[in-house]
């Protein structure tokens, strides 16, 4: 009886030392089970109790058919996929210089700036040219007026001033051509009248070309912000069709075809506030030259009336001799 209990128990752990040694070998092949989702496997039974008489099994060794202990399930992947970054996504932005945004413009875009950026060249180029002429002409006119301060006729006058060119000799030639055409004459007021009707021409006449260019500078600083609000309206609606096209409201995908646009604005109030101040400038200086045109009529008048007064008083000094 001691010798079959004896080869019972060594029966037993026989079986308990093969499966301890099949066991380990695939569960250290494998990472270890998360916590959460580890299954506990149960002790493996004993054998049941021999009959008496009966052999002790021999061990039995593991082999390829004997299915393996359950491993546990891998554990949850972390997701290691990370978000691409949004500058990497995004388009890379332009260097927004007014060169580059004036060479990515649409077409009507660049010519209403292309047009602005000359009416701005021609605002210039009339401010030099009349910033000139009216200072060459005003001095002229000055010492013109200082020559004949002390002249006591028309001949005298034209006497001082020589061959010289301006408005004041053409005062004193049309004062001489309307007293020598009426000669014989005896109404010196129809005289006057006559000769001031010929200033009043000449007046004229000097103020349409004083005026030349002050036009051209009306013209821009009124049209040029409309111009340019008409560039950035071009502009804008093109870039809301580029984004409807890219179904993106990206700021790098909108904000050039924006800057773009509102650079057309910038140079309309460019070329436009410049005119204006320029054209209110020589509004001024104009005026002044033109008071400087009345006082040049009125000493030619003045002489004109004491040559008129004059020869009245010679004929009269002969009829009383």
């Amino acid at each position: 009886m001691k010798t079959m209990s004896f080869q019972a128990s060594l029966a037993a752990a026989l079986m308990l030392a093969a499966t301890w040694l099949a066991s380990p070998v695939s569960a250290q092949t494998q990472s270890p089970p998360a916590p959460a989702q580890s299954v506990a496997q149960p002790a493996p039974a004993g054998p049941p109790p021999m009959a008496p008489g009966a052999s002790a099994p021999a061990a039995q060794e593991p082999s390829a058919s004997t299915p393996a202990a359950p491993t546990a399930p891998p554990a949850a992947t972390v997701s290691t996929t990370a978000k691409p970054d949004a500058a990497a996504v995004a388009p890379a932005m332009k260097e927004l210089s007014p060169w580059v945004m004036f060479m990515s413009a649409d077409v009507i875009v660049k010519a209403v700036m292309i047009g602005l950026a000359f009416a701005s060249l021609m605002t210039w180029t009339v401010f030099i040219a009349k910033s000139i002429e009216l200072s060459v002409a005003s001095t002229k006119l000055r010492s013109a007026l200082k020559k004949i301060a002390e002249a006591r006729s028309l001949a005298e006058a034209q006497m001082a001033l020589g061959t010289k060119q301006g408005i004041l000799p053409s005062f004193l030639a049309a004062a001489l051509r309307e007293a020598r055409m009426s000669a014989g004459l005896s109404s010196d007021a129809g005289i006057k009248e006559r000769a001031a009707s010929s200033f009043s021409e000449i007046v004229r006449a000097e103020q349409r070309r004083i005026r030349i260019g002050m036009g051209v500078l009306a013209t821009i600083g009124s049209t040029s912000p409309f111009v340019g609000l008409f560039g950035t309206v071009w502009g804008i609606m093109n870039s809301f069709i580029g984004i409807s096209k890219s179904q993106t409201t990206n700021l790098a995908v909108v904000a050039p075809g924006i800057a773009e646009a509102l650079l057309a604005t910038a140079i309309g109030l460019v070329a436009a506030i410049p005119a204006v101040i320029i054209y209110n400038h020589f509004s001024r200086v104009t005026k002044g030259y033109l008071e400087l045109v009345s006082r040049a009529s009125g000493a030619a008048g003045r002489l004109l009336s004491r040559d008129l007064d004059r020869s009245h008083g010679s004929v009269h000094s002969r009829a009383a001799e």
